[in-house]
């Protein structure tokens, strides 16, 4: 049975950031609604390489108000850039824009274990070491949800070597 490719899960091929970003824009690119919000999230975040790979070189017909920029911590030809794929995805640019501030500014809850309530920004939950797909907000929260929430078994399905043709 043939695996999935995935870059960045590392399923089928290294596990690379910039590449999971690059097939991100391509799918972004054909005006995926899915991909270009999901750019412009990462985007809005600094996630790494997002920034560079979702830079747009034309940008004619984008243009950006004092309204829509204001209160944003993201650099003026960042958010240009950020238009540019809400517009290409058919999003509402003002709405989708103040749902990515509250997210940055409130954080939101990241921890992969059903009956945490922490909230907080992405950077302060730590990776599975093992599968670094899930996050958690603690150790107890970790071990917690490795022994009853089922972490045990899709971590070793996302940690185990993958099998091709």
């Amino acid at each position: 049975m043939a695996s999935n490719i995935c870059p960045a899960l590392g399923r089928g091929v290294t596990r690379s950031k910039r590449r999971a970003q690059e097939w991100l824009r391509k799918a972004a690119d054909t005006g995926d609604a899915d991909a270009c919000l999901s750019l412009v999230g990462r985007m809005y975040g600094d996630q790494p390489y997002a920034r560079e790979v979702g830079h747009v070189v034309e940008t004619a017909g984008v243009a950006t108000s004092a309204g829509a920029t204001e209160g944003h911590e993201v650099p003026p030809n960042v958010m240009i850039d950020m238009l540019h794929w809400l517009r290409k995805g058919g999003h509402n640019m003002d709405d989708k824009l103040d749902a990515f501030r509250i997210l940055a500014l409130e954080g939101a809850k990241y921890c992969r274990n059903d009956g945490c309530e922490v909230v907080g920004q992405l950077k302060e939950f730590k990776v599975c070491p093992q599968c670094k797909t899930a996050r958690y907000c603690g150790a107890a929260c970790q071990n917690q949800d490795w022994t009853t929430g089922g972490h045990k078994d899709t971590c070793a399905k996302f940690s185990a070597p993958s099998r091709y043709l």
